[in-house]
């Protein structure tokens, strides 16, 4: 278990993360509209989430099904969550990690880098499955592209967080998220829970790792800053 609580990095660049609190207004209210709206929670996860034998053709849904095309699934899914735990879960870890990330690349960037991290998780999982017949949902893998991206900026920054049966401890962002990485490259392989989307959790951090330097500020003085101070390695 792992969770991140605070870590104290100012914003230099952007006054407020509006796309990240964008993203989880949006995530919030697919939540409200998935389980307290007209339609039902089983028709919105059909018609929204990714369906690995759907997305390949192999399988298919009843007419009117899903309700956009089937490789818009790829990006509709990661809005959609199936509880509360799962929602507050992953707004928590964007709520910490995602305005710093987002005040490196800008607002539109940082959208268009939680899209593509969110549709390779995405991609990573319907093809760690092809034949799976159970929707994908949740912000999960955009999320790992986040932690991937903080962990390249930030590796040294001191961080609170909840380890294990929730003990508090304040340590360096390279050594929670290499904690949290592990449990997930672990569970991927060795868990058998059929309920969590661990190799989207690993595709998502792959794309996040790949394509933060593209996407970061091309110069950044308040990185450089820090680098000169040995807070963290340049680039």
């Amino acid at each position: 278990m792992f969770l991140p609580l605070h870590d104290g990095v100012p914003l230099q660049h952007v006054k407020t993360p509006a796309a990240t609190r964008t993203v989880i207004a949006v995530c919030v209210l697919a939540y409200l509209l998935t389980f307290y709206g007209p339609l039902g929670a089983e028709w919105i996860v059909a018609g929204f989430g990714l369906i690995p034998a759907v997305f390949f053709g192999t399988e298919a849904l009843p007419d009117g099904l899903p309700f956009v095309p089937v490789w818009a699934t790829l990006v509709t899914s990661l809005v959609l969550h199936g509880s509360w735990f799962h929602l507050l879960g992953n707004m928590l870890f964007l709520w910490v990690f995602g305005d710093n990330v987002e005040d490196a690349m800008g607002h539109l960037r940082f959208l268009v880098f939680v899209v593509l991290c969110g549709s390779a998780a995405s991609l990573t999982h319907a093809f760690a499955d092809p034949e799976s017949t159970r929707p994908l949902i949740g912000a999960s893998g955009a999320v790992s592209g986040v932690v991937a991206a903080y962990l390249i900026l930030y590796p040294r920054v001191q961080m609170w967080a909840l380890f294990l049966n929730g003990i508090p401890l304040r340590v360096p962002a390279y050594w929670a998220i290499g904690f949290w990485f592990v449990l997930q490259l672990v569970s991927a392989f060795l868990s058998g829970d059929p309920d969590v989307g661990w190799f989207a959790h690993l595709g998502g951090f792959i794309a996040g790792a790949t394509l933060t330097r593209p996407l970061r500020r091309r110069y950044d003085p308040v990185l450089a800053r820090i680098e000169a101070q040995g807070l963290r390695p340049a680039p």
